[in-house]
């Protein structure tokens, strides 16, 4: 029985190793090696919008006194809306020149003053009256909204226990069939997977253009859940 049980395990290492990338392992009699996936899946507590804030103009000093004003109505938008100004984070500001082609030749033209911002809302009521006023104030072209764990350690671990769980299982069934029980956990690794999701675009100048805004085609759907997949590979003795 030990000698069916030691082959049966190299046969599922080899499966394994052949179908991902693992740490190769050398089983040792009387244990058995399992693999298996866990995930887990949850709404996002997290909506992260970002935008930038571009001024231009012949001096760069005036390009930079028109970035401030534009800095300003973010504040007090957000304000107005409810959301403390400490709840989004700003870059520095970079200065660049702008040239043009003039004769053949590379001329300056002025200068360029930009800076990105990112604001946190927990209160995913707020993003349709925020987003809008950032729009009215008209201080960005394009804005992006994703959504995401606050805590994406504890996502990870939760996906951890879960893939444990069923690589638990699997040896607990195998030695089961074989008429042996499982014993201590020899060696694990683990991997874990955040599943990539793509920013939503969202226009800002919709409504300083004159166009009448319509509803976004995601306006009052929940957003997707955040899933978290992880895979552990075990090794545990037999009994």
């Amino acid at each position: 029985m030990k000698l069916h049980i030691l082959a049966f395990t190299f046969c599922v290492l080899a499966a394994a190793c052949a179908a991902q990338e693992h740490p190769t392992v050398t089983a040792s009699p009387n244990t058995v090696y399992v693999g298996a996936d866990g995930k887990f899946e949850t709404a996002p507590d997290t909506a992260v919008i970002q935008f930038n804030i571009s001024s231009q103009d012949k001096t760069e000093r005036k390009a930079y006194d028109e970035a401030s004003k534009n800095v300003e109505q973010v504040r007090q938008a957000m304000r107005d809306n409810g959301i403390e100004p400490k709840a989004a984070s700003i870059g520095f500001f970079s200065v660049q020149p702008v040239y043009e082609w003039s004769g053949g030749k590379q001329k300056p033209n002025g200068y360029r003053v930009t800076t990105d911002v990112t604001l946190k809302l927990k209160d995913f009521s707020k993003i349709g009256a925020i987003t809008g006023a950032l729009a009215d104030a008209n201080v960005s072209e394009t804005q992006t909204l994703a959504y995401t764990l606050e805590n994406m350690d504890d996502a990870k671990n939760k996906a951890v226990e879960d893939a444990y769980r069923r690589a638990r299982n699997s040896a607990d069934a195998l030695a089961r069939a074989s008429g042996r029980t499982v014993g201590e956990l020899n060696y694990a690794s683990v991997d874990t997977f955040e599943a990539p999701r793509a920013p939503i675009p969202r226009m800002a100048r919709a409504m300083a253009s004159g166009v009448p805004a319509t509803p976004a085609p995601t306006e009052e759907f929940a957003p997707q859940k955040i899933t978290v997949t992880a895979h552990v590979n075990a090794v545990f003795s037999l009994k």
